[in-house]
């Protein structure tokens, strides 16, 4: 796990905090009912199938959309506020860049429009990917325009780092070297990272918290060390017709069976018969078991489960 030392101005903060997060298009709901919290200085996984409501919800952190229901905060103060402005810096999916700028005056785009600026911070990023300054952007590679891209992000100095697939494009050396590269600076500014994909696997190792979304609802969140040790994989045969009803005295999230044998993935609420063969699952099989079973109730980890406003206040 990464080192979660968080930087003064946000530690002991949430970085998002949702309560009853809604967002209506005209097709539907993207998002509805949508509560939990992202602790400070986390690298977060925000994972669900394509259609799950990512990038709406990432579009809402970054005030590019309203809500039309509940209510989301950046660090405490209502996303799409002037004050949220100067917290977070927004990474799309498609890195819109100017491609007639040079790489320095893409840079300096960057320092005329953020207050803060740390233009060290983005030369550095830069030059260890030896991109060449005078380079234009639409002349260079996919991993070379998202490493100006990330220059670009992490040179506003965010407290909170919206990412939306951002390694998508890239090759598997190019999405290596992106994410060695993501980890080390946000380490070292104690940044709030929320990075969205389809594919938990890809970003798996790089997260420490988990918030999972399917159908625009949440499904699963809170720290990734937590959530897997709640669960275990049941498998074995049954004596009777279908998985064993003793499995009922659990919450049971997915059963599978093959003729007489079951495998199935519960959440033990007491003891399971010895006679089962009992295995920790990992984090990939919990969240494609979530996924699969929309009808299993959500898991919401303390860290992650907002409180209530009366509690707040208390």
């Amino acid at each position: 796990m990464r080192d979660t030392t968080t930087s003064g101005a946000a530690a002991g903060r949430w970085a998002l905090e949702a309560r009853g997060l809604g967002k209506k298009y005209r097709r539907g709901w993207a998002l509805r009912d949508c509560s939990f919290r992202i602790p400070a200085g986390r690298v977060t996984a925000l994972v669900g199938p394509n259609g799950a409501g990512k990038s709406t919800l990432l579009s809402l952190a970054a005030g590019l959309a309203r809500p039309s229901a509940g209510d989301l905060r950046v660090f405490g103060t209502p996303a799409g506020s002037r004050a949220s402005m100067p917290l977070w810096a927004y990474l799309a999916q498609d890195k819109p860049l100017f491609k007639r700028f040079t790489v320095a005056q893409t840079l300096r785009l960057g320092r005329e429009l953020n207050p803060g600026w740390d233009q060290a911070v983005a030369e550095r990023i830069i030059r260890a990917g030896m991109v060449p300054p005078d380079a234009r952007v639409g002349d260079l590679s996919g991993g070379q325009r998202t490493r100006v891209a990330f220059a670009l992000a992490f040179g506003k100095r965010p407290e909170l780092l919206l990412l939306d697939e951002p390694m998508a494009d890239l090759d598997p050396v190019a999405r290596d070297e992106m994410g060695a590269l993501l980890l080390s600076e946000a380490a070292e500014h104690g940044t709030t990272v929320v990075m969205s994909s389809h594919l938990l696997s890809e970003i798996e190792p790089m997260c420490d918290y988990v918030l999972v979304l399917s159908d625009g609802r949440v499904r699963m969140a809170g720290e990734a060390d937590e959530l897997v040790p709640m669960h275990t994989l049941v498998s074995g045969v049954s004596t009777e017709t279908g998985p064993p009803a003793s499995l009922n005295d659990h919450t049971v999230i997915e059963v599978r069976t093959s003729g007489r044998h079951f495998t199935a993935l519960v959440r033990r609420q007491g003891p399971l018969d010895g006679a089962w063969q009992q295995v920790e699952p990992s984090m990939e099989e919990v969240l494609l078991a979530y996924l699969r079973s929309p009808g299993a109730p959500a898991l919401l980890s303390p860290t992650a489960a907002p409180l209530h406003r009366e509690e707040c206040a208390a």
